[in-house]
């Protein structure tokens, strides 16, 4: 049609719409999971730290020195220390009629997490002597170690003894040491062992029997030698350090007797 109007064929309307929002990361250790020891550098989010700014952060037990923790580190990891259970009873004597030892055990009740106080030891040894065998018999006395310390222990179990009216005539026995370990020097180092230096190989020395030590009804001390043979090799351990022992032979019996001040020790 001539003059007529022309239409245009209609063009789609295109609305131009936002892409859709990508997922946010999770930021901070708890949004990840992340509770990491030691230095661990792929123990890494994103996220606030403590000091207000924001950008990568780590969850290992090192961000706390290199203060790059994400802000939520200390309550996401906290410090957790081991935990242990009380000692068990001692066991008896590992062996009876020589110088052996006992121990105890506990057990771990938690573990400890993010840096926490380490697990303390779980087994301890102390020394001991049994006296008696497993069949319930007194051990011969040429088999029983004497346990022996500074004979100026005796000064205070006479006064003791005194006080309470309990004083009973005791007796010596004088031994020649015929050896000993190496151990024995480590006990100089305390004041508390500071005697075992009178232990000397070839000194003769001179062991106090008193009471509580001093046992009815036979009324000796254990590891006195009675009913040894002469010159046989006895033993002894010294109290207070358990690598302290060595050898001796019995010389005599003197009854009623008061060691000297040098060289004097005690059956314990």
């Amino acid at each position: 049609m001539a003059g007529g109007l022309r239409w245009l064929p209609a063009l789609p309307l295109l609305l131009l719409l936002p892409p859709p929002a990508l997922p946010r990361r999770p930021s901070g250790c708890a949004a990840r999971g992340l509770c990491c020891p030691g230095r661990d550098p792929a123990c890494l989010s994103a996220g606030r730290r403590p000091d207000g700014s924001s950008g990568p952060c780590y969850c290992d037990q090192a961000c706390v020195r290199t203060l790059d923790c994400c802000h939520d580190y200390a309550q996401t990891c906290p410090v957790i220390p081991c935990v242990v259970s009380q000692w068990s009873a001692w066991s008896g004597c590992a062996e009876p009629c020589k110088t052996s030892y006992r121990v105890r055990s506990r057990h771990i009740l938690r573990e400890p997490r993010n840096g926490g106080e380490p697990c303390p030891t779980l087994r301890e040894r102390a020394g001991c002597v049994e006296y008696w065998t497993r069949r319930g018999a007194e051990c011969r006395q040429a088999l029983i170690p004497a346990l022996i310390t500074t004979g100026g222990f005796g000064t205070a179990r006479k006064k003791r003894a005194a006080a309470d009216g309990s004083e009973r005539a005791g007796y010596c026995v004088q031994f020649q040491l015929v050896a000993l370990t190496p151990g024995c020097l480590h006990g100089q180092l305390s004041q508390h062992t500071h005697w075992m230096r009178h232990l000397r190989g070839g000194h003769t020395v001179c062991v106090e029997c008193q009471p509580p030590a001093l046992l009815p009804p036979a009324r000796h001390c254990r590891g006195d030698g009675s009913g040894s043979h002469l010159n046989q090799l006895l033993h002894w351990q010294a109290v207070g350090n358990h690598r302290c022992r060595g050898t001796w032979r019995r010389i005599r019996q003197l009854d009623s007797c008061s060691c000297p001040s040098v060289r004097s020790f005690l059956f314990i």
